[in-house]
């Protein structure tokens, strides 16, 4: 696994790129490679205390055990009193501010890694909902013995680590979402925009799947299709077709694995009526067949690790 990111004001080879916001992103080898990644603030590299605002692809859980400064997601600051346990999703807008003596661990994977856990995406919104957490007593101990299993297994990769992985990684979600939280009394309100591209991605993650295009999005919501366009792109950094893309991924990739569905079968479910079609649609995203997707689901590259987040290239 690799991260590639944008830098604030760069593009291809370093020239402006406008007023873009630099957006990181989890390049993961399909179809076999690890969608996870658990390191120090060190380890990962110095993009996972970058001071400017940026995006991420991907979800990221921050565990911080020391240092001074504040973490703002959203224009909300949150004043670092270690322990801590942070959650940022994919298309919110964070970083650090004045931050000195940082420590604690980096938690990083995509909507992929919840195949086995797929309500816990739910969950997930709703603590980025409230994103910071103040850990103390119990909670304070599960939690530092929790993030250090997961450290563990990562680092070793014994064999059926990726399971123990997965269900670590549930446990610490759903403990965390029953912790209270803390926000500032002068939180800000949520635009109509960033409103309208939050109902839009929870609209993705409904039981029925993916609308199938994004003028059936918009006449659910109750807006134009520029509209959507444009609130969506503002609040994740991804255009409505790649998100929708991505959920319809996602969904065709948990059948694959843990149904006995024939392709076929999968093809309908996501919204495909020609099975050909969803082929040469699933080849085109993921770089696998169907069919080489679920035999390969098995076998892990050795090389799962992501070692830093801070390669300054441009998103493909």
């Amino acid at each position: 696994m690799r991260g590639t990111t944008v830098l604030p004001g760069k593009g291809n080879n370093g020239e402006p790129a406008g007023e873009g916001m630099p957006m990181h992103r989890l390049e993961v080898p399909m179809p076999n490679a690890l969608p996870f990644a658990i390191g120090t603030f060190d380890t990962i590299g110095p993009m996972s205390r970058a001071p400017f605002p940026h995006r991420h692809t991907f979800h990221e859980i921050v565990h911080v055990t020391g240092g001074t400064g504040r973490h703002v997601v959203d224009l909300t600051g949150f004043a670092l009193r270690p322990p801590n346990l942070g959650f940022i999703a994919p298309g919110q807008v964070h970083q650090w501010q004045d931050v000195t003596g940082l420590e604690g661990h980096v938690i990083l994977f995509t909507d992929d890694f919840l195949l086995d856990h797929p309500a816990d995406r739910e969950v997930l919104r709703a603590l980025t909902r409230r994103s910071w957490l103040d850990l103390s007593g119990e909670a304070a101990e599960w939690t530092a013995r929790l993030v250090a299993e997961l450290d563990g297994e990562y680092r070793t990769g014994a064999e059926g680590f990726q399971s123990v992985l997965r269900a670590l990684l549930h446990v610490l979600v759903v403990r965390a979402a029953r912790l209270p939280g803390r926000r500032p009394a002068a939180a800000p309100p949520r635009s109509r925009p960033g409103s309208v591209a939050a109902e839009f991605v929870t609209l993705l993650a409904t039981p029925e799947g993916a609308p199938p295009s994004v003028r059936t999005c918009a006449e659910h919501l109750g807006v134009s299709v520029s509209y959507l366009s444009e609130a969506v792109k503002a609040s994740t950094g991804r255009t409505p077709g790649e998100l929708i893309r991505q959920a319809r991924v996602h969904e065709a990739k948990r059948l694959l694995l843990r149904t006995e569905l024939s392709v076929r079968q999968i093809a309908g479910r996501v919204g495909f009526g020609d099975p050909a079609y969803f082929c040469r649609f699933f080849r085109r995203e993921t770089g696998a067949s169907p069919g080489d997707f679920r035999r390969g689901s098995g076998d892990i590259h050795h090389d799962h690790r992501l070692p830093s987040i801070a390669r300054h290239r441009s998103p493909a």
